[in-house]
């Protein structure tokens, strides 16, 4: 990626945690807010500094007494194309679960020997012939096993699964989430586009099961291909984006209701912070995509609450962009200090 004519590689470095850690230390007044000041708020900034360093002592005890949970998000845009990409993705980052958005193919035209073959025997899969179908793949056994379709569409976009016997916060089976929201078609004006009205009420209803279904208490993943850029810096160019549909105010208000239904936490802001620059999807149409970089951020990982503390660590894995024939996605790697 690249920011005016500098390179731009914060997803990629591997001094992060030490930059984050620089730019707290300086900042006692974001801090506090980030991490809740327990007493005035001109104590100084050494108290933050410290209590910060605290809090990651404590995340780091956590992860190394049990061990990381990987997740991976990725809208393959059809596996049966990108099987080979796939493997070659489980090999190099070796994730624990992997969501997968747009399967392209009907359940008995998927490829489920090579995913166990691949190390993941455990799957819950939502399929239809040609387009949409999401699958959540396990090295974990799963239970509880759910399809849902929104909106009154019979639309293969939504699965969940709970991962068999782990407790995401001691109270009960963590939770997975893998979604697929509508794209909305061209026209952003829900009374002459039928496919932007759906794709409103489809967030509408998301957030309205999650709503009533769950509680704030729930250790729960979800993960997918949300076709919503909501942040000025999650695309190109927020001035030209704002009637360009992903990035449209009823879009992001549709969305933040599906956020604030369970207070949902949006871990690659709460890794990077709200004024990096993060995309996922490039248009095929820009063959030098890269140097181009006219991206938006539409693939997403959220926790609860609950799960919080335990984030570690989310990358925006751009180098499977580059991989041949590519997705338009790239996939999004989260990292939760769990034992499991």
């Amino acid at each position: 990626m690249t920011i005016g004519s500098a390179p731009y590689s914060f997803h990629e470095r591997r001094n992060r945690q030490d930059w984050r850690r620089a730019r707290h230390a300086v900042s006692p007044a974001a801090l506090a807010r980030k991490i809740g000041a327990r007493c005035p708020p001109n104590v100084g900034r050494h108290f933050f500094a410290s209590h910060f360093f605290v809090r990651k002592a404590e995340s780091i005890n956590r992860l190394m007494s049990g061990r990381s949970l990987k997740v991976i998000s990725w809208n393959v845009n059809s596996v049966r194309r990108r099987l080979d990409q796939l493997i070659q993705l489980i090999n190099r980052w070796e994730p624990d679960i992997i969501c997968l958005q747009e399967l392209k193919a009907d359940t008995g035209a998927l490829p489920t020997d090579a995913f166990s073959e691949a190390g993941f025997p455990h799957q819950a899969i939502a399929a239809q012939p040609g387009y949409n179908g999401v699958a959540i793949l396990s090295r974990l056994p799963l239970e509880d096993v759910q399809s849902f379709c929104w909106a009154d569409k019979e639309d293969a976009r939504h699965v969940f699964a709970r991962l068999k016997g782990t407790s995401g916060s001691g109270q009960s089976n963590l939770g997975i989430h893998c979604v697929y929201v509508p794209a909305g078609g061209d026209v952003p004006d829900r009374e002459v586009n039928p496919k932007f009205d759906f794709k409103l009420r489809y967030l509408d209803a998301l957030a309205d099961h999650f709503a009533g279904a769950y509680g704030f208490r729930d250790p729960m993943i979800m993960a997918g291909d949300l076709n919503v850029a909501p942040l000025p810096n999650d695309v190109w160019d927020h001035a030209k984006m704002k009637k360009v549909i992903t990035h449209t105010e009823i879009e992001i208000a549709a969305l933040e209701r599906v956020k604030r239904s369970l207070n949902w936490i949006d871990t690659q802001r709460e890794i990077s912070g709200d004024d990096d620059p993060v995309f996922t999807w490039w248009s095929y149409r820009a063959a030098d995509w890269e140097s181009v970089n006219k991206g938006r951020r539409l693939d997403h990982i959220w926790v609860t609450p609950e799960l919080r503390n335990a984030i570690s660590d989310v990358d925006v894995l751009t180098a499977v962009r580059h991989w041949s024939p590519p997705s338009d996605h790239a996939p999004v790697l989260l990292q939760l200090s769990l034992s499991i």
